[in-house]
């Protein structure tokens, strides 16, 4: 049976979260909300503190914000309670009430690390340099808070005006090749504000030449160098990253404004505008590593310093997004600047967050709109395409995605991978196989070998295809196992490759497979329903009807679920045949999992990757 699953279609700097915060608050998943005012209180202590514990768990700061304010304000003395409030405070961007909070936190506790961090970062904004000093200071101990400290420090006698002491204090910063290549950055960026263009020059290479796979720092470098004429520095350094990760908007626009012979300002261009820097550093280092309450709480606190820092919005708006909260993280890409290079990216992650948001209409009118202000964007096309598909207009997602690769003219196929990819899959759902078989093989010959993940996600669609349609079995075997190799914790592949055993009659090794696939997802209805064919032929029919009863509960498919009632009331029909020679395959040894571990890819591979929260370079296409 064909399917539509979404399987087939559709490092920064490593730290640990500052100044201490409670394990309570660590395993709250944070998010944007509604306006407070859209929660009515309850009527006791009691009652709002359940409500703000629930708020929590639902990844509501919002409401967790609003709930924990009225709970304070009945019990104004509970220090864990003021810190659950505050915490919730900073995540939900409401600062100045958290600003408060943290000085009643640190009026019983001047110890309290995430407080004292916060109203430093407060008094840097206003220009209090040495208060600042002081509370950080008492900011904690920890590697990550120890760097949080030094480096908003290093800023704070910078925006005194005090480069060496600023120098000194950032020179201090000791550890593994990560610290280093970020002590050099912020010196650079210190130096360049306080006037030292020579210093500037010297540890913005030095960072630059430890690590040229990161955005920012390339960035800082080039910038710094076309402000002291070094135009050719500038074009190789954005045209070296360009080869890394192609298409980057922020790269692009740099170098068509050199090459226009435009200037470009330098990226920092005050105290204020370097705190946001490492702040936003930090809450992309800790998005990266999944950890979203610290990096909330870090963009947050940038966004403070820098409203207009589009990467800092970016990458907030992606964590919310990876959280699965659309709507808040469409907040955030709105907020992007109009004149930011970023703001087409924005607008391309709001109208696929609509149609995520079940807003297929504002979803394509959004889409339409931008593509209209953007008639050559390949990447707006595309987007419109997968909303297309999304809703099973197939073979107007087609045409769209041939609309797109009709664009791309002299450009780099390997860019463009993923537009082939797309148009095969519609093709697929449309039933012009002999289409969409030519555009999987295009775009698997594509795929760069950087992407291994990406590339078995091809693999993957193309092998199941054709083990589906009981075509090219052994081709598909080949192919399905090397995807399961690449992603051994992906359970669409893992179920591909079980089912590839199922067709070639391998009956037991497809049960192994298709286990390990629905412990991997066990909500999925094709998985489930796969296990229980593979059951009835292994001779555990009582084990396949109850896999075919949970299928059938987990809302499959209009036409899958006419065959499951079919298997529910009568089974199989007598063992079929395998579909091909290769029963003498050996099996593969199952690659060790945990299902405990997220899977590694989520369905297709997306057409445009937000430039925020990982803005390392790929060595690939994009």
């Amino acid at each position: 049976m064909m399917t539509s699953r979404a399987r087939r279609s559709a490092s920064a700097l490593a730290l640990l979260l500052a100044a201490g915060l409670p394990q309570t608050a660590l395993a709250a998943q944070p998010r944007e909300s509604t306006p407070v005012l859209d929660y009515e209180p309850a009527d006791s202590l009691e009652g709002n503190f359940l409500s703000a514990y629930i708020a929590v768990a639902s990844r509501d700061t919002a409401a967790a914000a609003s709930f924990y304010r009225e709970a304070v304000k009945a019990d104004p003395r509970n220090a864990e309670l003021v810190e659950r409030a505050f915490i919730s405070l900073l995540a939900d961007g409401a600062l100045p009430d958290a600003f408060r909070a943290a000085e009643k936190l640190i009026a019983r506790d001047p110890t309290n690390g995430l407080a004292n961090l916060s109203l430093g970062v407060r008094q840097i904004k206003a220009g209090q340099w040495a208060a600042a000093r002081q509370n950080l200071s008492r900011s904690g101990r920890g590697a990550a808070t120890d760097l949080t400290a030094t480096l908003l420090t290093a800023w704070s006698y910078a925006g005194a005006g005090d480069g060496k002491k600023a120098l000194e204090t950032v020179n201090k910063l000791r550890g593994e090749r990560s610290y280093n290549t970020f002590r050099d950055y912020h010196a650079g960026l210190i130096a360049a504000v306080t006037g030292d263009n020579a210093e500037a020059e010297r540890r913005l290479k030095a960072a630059y030449e430890a690590d040229r796979n990161t955005l920012r720092i390339v960035d800082a470098y080039a910038r710094l160098e076309a402000s002291l004429g070094r135009t050719d520095l500038a074009i190789q350094a954005y045209s070296d990253f360009d080869q890394l990760s192609p298409r980057h908007p922020l790269v692009r626009d740099a170098l068509d404004k050199l090459k226009d012979g435009k200037p470009l300002a330098r990226l920092i261009g005050n105290a204020q505008e370097g705190a946001a820097e490492v702040l936003y550093g930090l809450g992309a280092a800790s998005s990266t590593q999944g950890d979203e309450l610290p990096a909330v709480i870090y963009l947050r606190l940038a966004l403070y310093f820098a409203p207009d820092h589009a990467l800092a919005r970016l990458t907030l708006a992606d964590t919310l997004d990876r959280m699965k909260q659309p709507e808040r993280a469409n907040e955030a890409y709105a907020q992007i600047p109009a004149t930011s290079p970023l703001k087409l990216n924005a607008d391309i992650q709001i109208g696929l967050n609509l149609e995520q948001m079940g807003k297929s209409d504002e979803a394509l009118a959004h889409l339409d709109a931008a593509m209209k202000a953007h008639p050559d964007d390949i990447d707006v096309i595309t987007a419109l395409g997968n909303v297309q598909r999304a809703r099973k207009k197939y073979e107007e997602a087609a045409a769209t995605y041939s609309r797109a690769i009709e664009l791309i003219g002299n450009r780099p196929l390997a860019n463009y991978w993923t537009t082939f990819y797309f148009r095969g899959t519609a093709y697929e759902r449309a039933k012009q196989w002999p289409k969409a078989e030519a555009d999987l093989k295009k775009a698997l010959s594509l795929v760069p070998d950087g992407q291994p993940a990406a590339k078995a996600q091809v693999m993957n669609y193309l092998g199941y295809s054709w083990v589906d349609q009981k075509i090219n079995i052994d081709e598909a075997f080949k192919l399905l196992q090397q995807a399961a190799d690449a992603s051994p914790r992906d359970g669409m592949i893992v179920d591909s490759l079980g089912w590839a055993y199922y067709r070639l009659g391998r009956w037991d090794d497809a049960v192994r497979e298709l286990e390990k696939a629905i412990e991997l997802k066990p909500g999925d209805p094709t998985i489930n329903d796969h296990l229980g064919d593979a059951y009835w032929r292994a001779g555990r029919r009582l084990e396949g009807k109850f896999q075919w009863q949970h299928a059938k509960d987990l809302n499959p498919e209009p036409d899958d679920l006419v065959q499951i009632n079919e298997k529910l009331k009568d089974g199989l029909p007598d063992t079929e045949k395998p579909t091909a020679t290769a029963e003498t395959t050996p099996a593969p040894v199952a690659a060790p999992h945990n299902a405990e571990n997220p899977e590694l890819p989520k369905g297709a591979p997306q057409p445009h990757e937000a430039p925020g929260a990982a803005d390392k370079a790929k060595k690939s296409g994009g």
